[in-house]
Parts: structure tokens; C-alpha cells; sequence
């Protein structure tokens, strides 16, 4: 992967004028991406295996990259109402994005403070006071004159005022130009960011859902393992009374059940905990969803064609690498609303009001007084600070760039990592079936031939042990492979327009 050089570094601290708009103009870098994945993409064709509680597919196919990708609802794939149900009420109740939610509607409002510097700032003011003359105010030459040598009779005087006073900035080198655009860009990027805690959302229920199923899954294997190894426990204690085995296969045998037993509240308690996971995620007290969610079901079903497109599309999907982009050009405006500083502020300055002793006379024509006239300042004796900021904005500004570039890399990771995972699970599911096939011909053969007294009850033991490890294995390996499938859709950017989808239904 190639980043071409972005032309804003060479910008530091020096003054760059286009258009009477101080400052470098942002150009979104190029990015030069892979032609395809690296990793394989699943696998167009698997062997047949003969499942025993898995609901996978047996065949797996990507989507040709020259085709369109749709995964504005990705979970709806795995066909499961009860799932789509809890996508759609997460959209709608989830407390991380409805702050997510605030926050963008925190920056429309910041834009709104920063494109009042455009207008002239107009206050308003009213005022009246009452006022007393001294008596001894006054005095001339040695005679030492009072106020009331003038014959001063009236001491108390009103003054009644009221009017307006304008300042307007002219915004000559663009200093508010710039800072209205990067507070464009920080809208654009709050809403990739919004879009990001979906997609991040969406991804997490999916997973506990899948982890909530499995659990049920694996809690209905250690159920069916245990039923059959207390069966044989009760054949070992009646050949036990019937003085055909030792007593030592009655005690393995209990080790057993007992060892069994003991996955179950484990087990149970995760099925609680994802319960209490999804009910959150919701925005709903833990127990809540309790009676939709502790029905067992099957884990949900990987689809037969996963959609990919290629590496360049992460670019315009990704929320998070379109928010990295959009905060990269906010941070490129900021240099020139900090360079601005360089140069000679320009005002208008005016007020206009009303002023008069009396009440009475206060709208009259002759209380009427206005002033107008231009002002300038310029911040000559602060070089240093204004070469200061401009340069740390430069440095933002880079840093920025850096962390754009850090997030393609880390999404292709994560597809790449997503690709392998998903691809080679399946391959471990073929095998892990084959496994529980095995398995549980060896316990019929063992339990059948320690009937005969042709074996040691050790063997029966093994061989249900083995069975009991494998059939776990193989449900952990049915939610690893959705699991993985959900963790694709998430880096490859699934998800964020899902509420646009649902609302156009």
C-alpha cells in the first residue's frame, strides 16, 4: 500500500495566500491499495459432512470483487427473526448511539457559533441613572467659590439611554473562512463517527447472540452426554451387584457424571450473562429479554455467499477510516485559521441610540446620536505566539495524516485477519465432524464389546469422554465460524446504513 505525499506538510509556520484564504487548500491524499485480499477468500466448495448439530452449510462462496457489495443489513444473512428484531431495536434504544447522536449535533451547533463571526455582533443596551450635583463641586481662585455661590437651585438631574452597538470583521485574509470549513469537516466527521458506533454495535450484538446460542448449544450436548454416561453408570452398578466387575468401574464411572455435571453451571451462567449482555445493549435492565432469549435455538447459519468487493472499497465504506479522513481536513482549514492571525484584523465599528434627561423627550429626533468608522488591529508584537500555533497546527495536522494512514492499514488487518479465520474454521468444522462421527461409533463399539466382557470399562470411559470433547468442540466450532463471519462484516464496514435500509422498507 502506497500514501503519496500530502502537500500540507510542507507547510510549517510560513504564510500561504490563494484567493485572499491564508492556508493550505485540503486535497484528500491518494492511496494506493491491493488489487485483491491476500488471503483466500472462503472457500467456493468444502467437503460433505454429516452434521450432527451443526446448521453450517456445507459450501461457502465469495462474492466476485467486479460485482456490487450490499451490506447495509448483513444480519439478516443468517435468517434468523429473532436476531433481525434485536438489530432493529438497537438502532433504536442503544444509550452509545444516541451520544454518539449528541455529539453530532454538538458540532452542527459549534458550526453555528463559528459562522456568527461572519455577521456583524449587534448588542443591545439601556440604561437610566439619577445623578446629584455637589454643592462644593466648584471653586475659582482664592475665593474659594461653592456651587451654590452660581446659584445652583437644581442638584438632581435623570439621563435616559438606550441604542445599539455593532462590530463587524471583515474577513479579508479568511481566517473565518478556514475554521467554518474545518467545522464542516468535524459535522462530516461526527457523522462517520455515529456511523462507526453502529457498525461497531451491530458487530456486538451479533457476537453475544451467537455466544448466547452456543451456549444453549453446548448446555443441550453436556445435557444428552450426561443422560447416556447416567445410564451407564447404572449398567456398571448392576453388573457391579451381579459380581461381574470390581467396584473400581462403578467409581470411574461416577468421576464421570460428576465431571460432566460440573460444566453445566458454568454453562448456565453464560447463558445469563449473554442475556444480561444484549438486554444492556438495548438499553434495558438485564433481565429484560429474559423470556425472548432463554428459549434455546440453533446458532445462527453462515450464508452461502459472503460479498467482499475489493480493498479500495474499505476507503468509502469504513466509517472509521471516512471520520480519519474528514478530522485530517478539518486539521488542514485550522492551519490557515491560525495563519490568518499574521495578518491585520479589519472592523466596522458602529452604534447608534437614543439619549435625553427627560422621559418625555427621549424618542424626540434631537436625542438621536450615532457614530460609524473603521478600526484595525494587528497582533504585530505577538509573532512568536501566532508562529507557535501555526506550528502546532502543522503537527496536529500530521499527525492527523499519520493516524488516517494507521487506520487502512488496521482495517485491511482486520479483513485480512477476518479472511484467514473464517476461511480455516470451516475447515476445522469438517474435521471436528468427522471427529464426533468417530467418536460415537467407538462409544457403541466399546459399550457393546464391554457388555461381551470382551474390553476394559477404561475404553468405555475413553471413548465417551472423547465424545463429549468432540461434540463441544464442533458447537464452539458452528458459533466460530458465524462469529468469524460477523467479524468480517464488520471490517469490511457492514452495517452503517442499515437505519436508511430499514427506513425505506
Amino acid at each position: 500500500m502506497n500514501f503519496r505525499s500530502l502537500g500540507i506538510l510542507s507547510v510549517s509556520g510560513g504564510l500561504v495566500v490563494a484567493g485572499c484564504t491564508v492556508g493550505p487548500n485540503y486535497k484528500q491524499p491518494e492511496i494506493e491499495t491491493p488489487a485483491t485480499f491476500s488471503e483466500p477468500l472462503p472457500s467456493a466448495t468444502q467437503p460433505a459432512v454429516t452434521q450432527m448439530s451443526s446448521t453450517q452449510p456445507t459450501t461457502q462462496a465469495a462474492t466476485p470483487a467486479s460485482q456490487p457489495v450490499n451490506l447495509a443489513e448483513w444480519w439478516r444473512s443468517f435468517d434468523d427473526p429473532v436476531l433481525d428484531q434485536l438489530m432493529v431495536d438497537a438502532q433504536k434504544s442503544n444509550l452509545d448511539l444516541k451520544v454518539a447522536t449528541e455529539r453530532l449535533r454538538q458540532a452542527r451547533y459549534q458550526r453555528g457559533i463559528v459562522t456568527s463571526d461572519y455577521y456583524p455582533q449587534v448588542d443591545a443596551r439601556a440604561s437610566y441613572s439619577h445623578n446629584r450635583n455637589s454643592l462644593n463641586a466648584f471653586s475659582i481662585g482664592s475665593g474659594q467659590a461653592t456651587g451654590a455661590s452660581f446659584g445652583i437651585g437644581n442638584r438632581d438631574s435623570d439621563l435616559y439611554q438606550g441604542g445599539f452597538d455593532a462590530t463587524w470583521e471583515l474577513d479579508v485574509f479568511g481566517g473565518t473562512r478556514r475554521a467554518v470549513e474545518a467545522a464542516n469537516a468535524d459535522i462530516q466527521a461526527a457523522v462517520e463517527d455515529r456511523r462507526d458506533v453502529l457498525v461497531s454495535l451491530m458487530g456486538e450484538i451479533g457476537r453475544d447472540y451467537i455466544e448466547l446460542r452456543s451456549s444453549q448449544r453446548q448446555l443441550q450436548v453436556a445435557t444428552k452426554n450426561l443422560d447416556a454416561q447416567k445410564q451407564t453408570l447404572e449398567l456398571t452398578r448392576s453388573r457391579f451387584k451381579a459380581g461381574l466387575i470390581s467396584e473400581l468401574d462403578v467409581a470411574r464411572q461416577q468421576a464421570q457424571v460428576a465431571a460432566t455435571a460440573a460444566t453445566i453451571p458454568t454453562l448456565e451462567a453464560s447463558i445469563r450473562q449473554s442475556i444480561h449482555r444484549l438486554s444492556v445493549l438495548l438499553a434495558q435492565e438485564p433481565n429484560a429479554l429474559t423470556a425472548r432469549l432463554a428459549p434455546a435455538a440453533n446458532i445462527p447459519a453462515v450464508v452461502p455467499d459472503v460479498p467482499m468487493g475489493l480493498p479500495s472499497d474499505l476507503l468509502r465504506r469504513r466509517p472509521d477510516i471516512r471520520r480519519a479522513e474528514r478530522q485530517l481536513a478539518a486539521a488542514t482549514a485550522r492551519i490557515g485559521e491560525a495563519t490568518s492571525d499574521y495578518f491585520p484584523k479589519f472592523t466596522l465599528n458602529g452604534s447608534i441610540g437614543q439619549e435625553s434627561q427627560k422621559a418625555s423627550h427621549f424618542f424626540d429626533a434631537g436625542s438621536t446620536f450615532w457614530s460609524i468608522g473603521p478600526g484595525i488591529s494587528w497582533s504585530a508584537f505577538n509573532g512568536y505566539r501566532v508562529r507557535s500555533n501555526v506550528g502546532l497546527q502543522n503537527a496536529l495536522t500530521r499527525q492527523a495524516l499519520y493516524q488516517y494512514q494507521g487506520v487502512i492499514l488496521q482495517s485491511m488487518e482486520e479483513v485480512e485477519d477476518a479472511l484467514i479465520a473464517y476461511d480455516r474454521e470451516q475447515s476445522r468444522r469438517v474435521e471436528l465432524t468427522n471427529a464426533v462421527n468417530a467418536n460415537q461409533r467407538a462409544v457403541d463399539l466399546a459399550t457393546q464389546l464391554y457388555n461381551r466382557g470382551l474390553v476394559d470399562f477404561l475404553n468405555v470411559l475413553d471413548a465417551q469422554a472423547a465424545l463429549f470433547a468432540s461434540e463441544d468442540q464442533l458447537v464452539q466450532s458452528d458459533a466460530a465460524v458465524s462469529s468469524n463471519l460477523v467479524a468480517l462484516y464488520k471490517a469490511l464496514g457492514g452495517g452503517w446504513d442499515a437505519e436508511n435500509a430499514t427506513n425505506a422498507k
